[in-house]
This record gives C-alpha cells, structure tokens and sequence, in this order.
C-alpha cells in the first residue's frame, strides 16, 4: 500500500523513511486549566482541565497518530498524578516523564463574550519548571523533531536545560517553536524577544501568533521580520491570524491560507492544535527533517496550513483544549 500524502500535496521526490516513523518529542510546561463553570451560592464552581501549551501540542500530535513522547516534569501532587494518567492515556510516550516533589501549576481561565481567553497563572516554583540537565539523558538518540513553546523558554531552571537540549541538537533534528507569549509569567517583553531571538538562529519551524507578533515587534511587518527569521536560518515562518487564517513563508515563498467558518466555543487549544497538525503533516509527507523543510514548495506548504487550519478550527467548537484526531480530518488524505 502506498504511503498516504495530504491532498494536493507535492510530495518530496526523497521523503525521509524516519521522518515517518521516529518519535516527535514536546518539551515545555503542563499544567491544570481551571475553568469558571458557574456561580454557587458560597462562590464559584471550577472545572479543572489538563493542559499547557507544550502538552497541548504532545496530544495533538499523538491523536493524530505519530509516536510521541513529552519531556517535562510532573509534581507527585494528586493534581501532578492526574496529568500523568491523562498523559499516558493518550498514548504518550512516558519515558520523557520526570517527577518531582514541587507544586502543580495552575492557570485560571476567563472567557470574554468571544470565546477568547484571559489568563491568570500561579506556577512561581512550580512542577513544570523543575527540568535540569541531567534529565536529558531520558530521551532516545534519533527522534524527527523536538517541540518548544510558551513561558517554559523563559523561566528557570527549564529555560537553561532547553536551551543546552537545542544547542545539541539543531544541527541534526527538526527544532520547532512557539514563543506561546504569556506576559502574566514573564512580564518583560525583551526577555522574549531575546528568548526569540537566540532560538531563531536554532529553529527550522517558528509559528506564532499575530497577537504574539504585534507584541514583540509592534513596528514590523511579519513579511519584514520573516525575512530576517529566514536569514537566521529559520526553514519555515508560520503566523496565525485566528478566524482569519493563516500565512507562511518558505525557500519558495509566501503563501496564506483562510479558517473554516465554525461556531466557535472557545479558541483554548487552537494555536496548539495548528502547530502539531503542522508538525504531522510534515511527517506524513516524509518532510519532518532540516533538509525537507528547506525543500517545500508552496503548493505544499500551502496544503500544510489548510491542514493544520482545519484541525485548529475543530478544536474551536469544543470547550478547552480539546484536540482533534486524525479520523476527524479524513478529507485532506488520499492514498
């Protein structure tokens, strides 16, 4: 049976065999997201949820398929205990586990009329920060990609530990990003730009947001900052635009895409979801190397954003960070 590739796709004449088959590993944060559910008589009624950004990104990639494993501690707290069972029950790979005796970190979660979230994080000491060094040395020789995001690239000790993990392996394996900006945690901004900064010269795949962009570079224009990304080194630029879509710039070009129309719950989860779906979408196609990012064409990168569009607008109608599988996006495949 032939390889299934993303339709419309122009497939790479060498796709990498182990692109297709080595795990993608996520770094970074995880955390409970807890929910106003409603007012009680003495208060509020919480729903706590497993998520942070990075962990986010492990499910989406492990529902839609592709071998997984998340990097990053875990407080042996009962809340920490949760997110290891929801972890493993997703078909995650646990080896990249550490745990530790600190805090879970919590981040409460508002919601405006739009669906559109408001964060308040309590994580200063916290589990998902405890990652050193010698944790490193839990994670396999060979894997296609290695995923970073969000407040984990700028608070300590785990920003140093990412830092040495990337600068070992940026020559040979896929490092993607997402700066994921969370002022909330790290209120100056130059802490994130430098943190940008240092991993553009490192990143083969840099997604944000255009909410994230207007903050680091209010007086740039993303085509202008994207120019100088790919003069970094960058392989592929992604920003999102939320409802709006999506564009990209690579080896041959500039292209962008628009979002499906849905009735949107809440857009928790959505930028997540675009980068996993991306991050697989890649490894469909035998792309998810150095070497193959820097080969795309736009018809395929094209194909790539409408992919990972589709997915982040299934994750719109839900309430959370509720990915999607990859049987729910049977129309973009053709064997």
């Amino acid at each position: 049976m032939p390889t299934p590739v993303l339709s419309g796709a122009t497939v790479h004449p060498n796709p990498n065999p182990l692109s297709m088959s080595l795990p993608v590993v996520i770094c970074g944060e995880s955390l409970l997201d807890v929910f106003q559910e409603r007012i009680t008589p003495a208060g509020l009624a919480l729903d706590a949820v497993v998520g942070g950004s990075p962990l986010n990104v492990a499910v989406g990639v492990a529902r839609l398929g592709r071998p997984t494993i998340f990097l990053g501690p875990i407080s042996r707290d009962f809340l920490g205990e949760r997110i290891d069972q929801a972890i493993r029950a997703e078909g995650i790979d646990p080896c990249g586990l550490v745990p530790c005796d600190a805090p879970t970190t919590l981040s409460l979660i508002g919601l405006d009329a739009h669906g559109v979230p408001s964060y308040r994080f309590y994580g200063h000491g916290g589990a998902d920060r405890q990652l050193h060094a010698k944790d490193l040395a839990r994670l396999p020789k060979k894997v296609a990609a290695l995923h970073f995001g969000s407040y984990a690239c700028v608070v300590e000790p785990i920003g140093t530990t990412i830092r040495q993990l990337v600068q070992e392996r940026f020559t040979s394996t896929v490092i993607a990003y997402d700066p994921n900006i969370r002022l909330n945690v790290e209120p100056d901004i130059e802490v994130w730009r430098a943190t940008v900064r240092w991993m553009s010269y490192r990143t083969h795949l840099l997604k944000l947001s255009d909410e994230d962009f207007a903050l680091l570079y209010p007086n740039t224009s993303p085509a202008e900052q994207a120019a100088v990304w790919r003069a970094a080194g960058v392989r592929l630029v992604v920003v999102t635009q939320g409802g709006q879509g999506a564009q990209a710039w690579c080896a041959a070009g500039h292209c962008e895409v628009r979002s499906p129309s849905v009735t949107v719950a809440d857009t928790v989860g959505a930028g997540d979801t675009f980068q996993a779906a991306t991050l697989v979408a890649l490894a469909e196609l035998g792309l998810l190397t150095p070497e193959g990012l820097g080969q795309l064409s736009l018809e395929t990168c094209q194909t790539l954003l409408s992919f990972a569009a589709q997915a982040a607008a299934i994750t719109c109608t839900r309430r959370g960070p509720d990915l999607p599988r990859r049987g729910e996006l049977p129309s973009l495949v053709k064997a």
